[in-house]
């Protein structure tokens, strides 16, 4: 049975402490990596965001694992491409690790940071749905991945966290094709999974200590959880992040199509729990995103597609506080957002909008909210 590793870490002041504990509970970083091997540390770095908005993964548990792989002997460094609608670039990256914390891990670990912007088509065969990804160049190179991902909702896939994370080894503006292309959730959600596979990471670190929960995963509001998770299967991560969360398997993308395809685990069932007990995981009145559909919302989508817009969240731009930066437009994989001039707000085509939220996702002023349809309005009040 897949085993699923938890200890309390109340506050990142305890993050080095927790974290030893965590990985000596999953064996000792000697265990995990050989002296000498090359270890791409991978976060979650979304975007330039202060590591108080939990947008990120908190350098704190950054900095405890760098430094424990260094003394197993490591070479280590940093690497990660910021999410759709950035461009892959040393600019990019620099703004990015000064603001997440990444340069102040990397000085005091005593390790590098990428900057090596080139990426490779990879062939991958064994992919059920997808057979070849553009990967960012340190990944390849690695001898092993340390998935350190973030446990936040996702107004898209409802949550981010191990197997979504992945998507970040994806270079830069290549991203928006994959939204472009895959439109359905099932479509992504089968993409992250054949990914995952690809990667296929040494080990998987949840920060739990501060989470996201209602709009994620960039403007979200950040939830203290007080947990570090850590497993060797990035799905058993998935599944008990969706537990804590109280978002079921029946909303949860990654996982209907994990079962779909065979897949385990997909249910807390199938998983050993070590350091919790399970009816303890769910946090009662944890938000998650109003793009997680109700059922009466799935019935009536279905079973008559003319109501199916009156029951969409769609995409709106708050104008009085937009400031036309564009960086909606350059997320927007279907290429429908406009912007004028420098003195108008950014436009959305609603016709062509596709729904899969890069735009919320990526703005950095907090300036695209999630409307809800009429019908979803008001079949949902008071929930």
């Amino acid at each position: 049975m897949t085993k699923v590793y938890m200890v309390r870490c109340p506050d990142y002041a305890q993050a080095g402490e927790k974290m030893a504990e965590l990985i000596e509970k999953m064996g000792g970083m000697e265990s995990l990596i050989s002296a000498g091997e090359k270890v791409v540390l991978k976060p979650n770095l979304l975007a330039a965001a202060e590591p108080d908005k939990a947008v990120t993964t908190h350098p704190s548990v950054m900095i405890a694992v760098a430094q424990m792989a260094v003394r197993a002997g490591a070479e280590v460094v940093i690497a990660d491409s910021p999410g759709s609608g950035y461009p892959y670039t040393e600019k990019t990256l620099q703004k990015t690790y000064r603001i997440t914390g990444m340069d102040s891990v990397a000085a005091e670990a005593g390790i590098p940071l990428n900057y090596d912007t080139t990426h490779e088509v990879v062939s991958y065969p064994e992919g059920e749905h997808f057979k070849r990804f553009e990967i960012i160049s340190p990944v390849l190179r690695a001898d092993a991945v340390f998935n350190l991902c973030k446990l936040k909702t996702h107004s898209f896939m409802h949550m981010t966290c191990a197997v979504k994370n992945l998507f970040g080894v994806i270079a830069g503006l290549t991203k928006p094709g994959y939204h472009a292309k895959l439109r359905e959730k099932a479509h992504f959600a089968n993409m992250l999974l054949d990914l995952a596979a690809c990667v296929s990471p040494r080990i998987n670190i949840m920060d739990a200590v501060v989470g996201m929960e209602g709009n994620g995963p960039h403007n979200g509001e950040p939830r203290r959880i007080g947990l570090l998770l850590g497993s060797f299967s990035a799905l058993a991560l998935d599944v008990v992040a969706g537990a804590i969360m109280g978002l079921p398997k029946a909303n949860n993308p990654i996982l209907i199509e994990a079962e779909r395809r065979g897949l385990a685990p997909v249910d807390l069932d199938q998983i050993e729990l070590e350091g919790m007990d399970a009816a303890k995981l769910c946090i009662p009145d944890f938000k998650l995103p109003p793009t997680v559909p109700k059922m009466h919302d799935r019935f009536f989508s279905l079973l008559f597609p003319v109501f199916k817009n009156g029951f969409s969240v769609k995409p709106r731009i708050i104008e009085e506080t937009c400031v036309s930066c564009g960086a909606c437009r350059d997320a927007c994989p279907v290429k429908v957002i406009t912007i004028a001039d420098k003195e108008t707000p950014a436009h959305i085509d609603d016709k062509g909008c596709i729904r899969c939220y890069c735009c919320h996702e990526m703005c950095p002023h907090d300036s695209i909210e999630l409307h809800s349809g009429l019908l979803h309005r008001f079949f949902n009040r008071g929930s």
